[in-house]
Formats: structure tokens, sequence, C-alpha cells
């Protein structure tokens, strides 16, 4: 069972490697080519806090990097965190039940009724 689990763990560590390498290889990418600004709030960033722009992927796929950039764009982390709960969920299946299911309860289900009936002076005290 050590000799699994010594794989195992150097699998994992071998994947994060790359990882890493793939997300320094785009970011800097990212980095030269567009303005160190965040693409939904404006803010500006410097060298000094340039850690917190990061790079998003349009659409969702981290694999997806091409050399023209077309599917990234900066964004400071609050917008990211943001634009990732957004995508979250928009998404079917994600565990958010507000995206998956409908309301039952309708407040107005017998409003017609009341209505018709004042207009017949039904409950009206006046009448």
């Amino acid at each position: 069972m050590k000799h699994s689990n010594d794989r195992l763990d150097q699998l994992v560590a071998q994947a994060r490697q790359s990882q890493a390498e793939r997300e320094r290889g785009y970011r800097e990418q990212a980095l030269k080519m567009y303005p160190w600004v965040c693409g939904r709030c404006g803010r500006e960033f410097t060298r000094v806090n340039l850690r917190e722009l990061t790079v998003h992927h349009r659409d969702h796929n981290h694999d997806n990097n091409p050399s023209d950039g077309s599917n990234w764009e900066l964004l400071c982390l609050y917008c990211h965190d943001n634009e990732h709960q957004r995508y979250t969920d928009a998404t079917p299946g994600s565990g958010n039940m507000a995206s998956t299911s409908s309301a039952t309860h309708n407040p107005f289900a017998g409003l017609a009724g009341l209505l018709d009936d004042n207009d017949r002076g039904g409950d009206d005290p006046k009448t």
C-alpha cells in the first residue's frame, strides 16, 4: 500500500507542477499583451500590487490558451472571484438551488377571485 501512495503523491506533485508552469506561461504572456487594468472594475495595477491581477479564461477552460490571448482577460482578485461565482450560479447541476429550481408558491393565485368578489360587492362592508 505504501508504494501505491508514493506513486499517487508523485503523480499529484507532477500535475501541480505542470499546472503552475502553464499558469506562469499564460500569465506572463497576458501581462505583456494587455494593460495592467482590471477588465471589469477598471482598477489599475503597478508592480507593487500586480499579484492581485489575475488571468481569467473567458470560456472557463484553463487549458485553452491561444497565443493571441483571445481567451484571456485580466481581472482583479475580486472581479475574478465574482465572475467564477456567477458562472457557478448559472451552471445547472452546480449545487446552487436558485439556478436549478423554480418557485412553487404564487402569492397572487387567488387575486382574480378576490377582485371579482369586490366588483360584485361580495365582501365589501360598504355595500
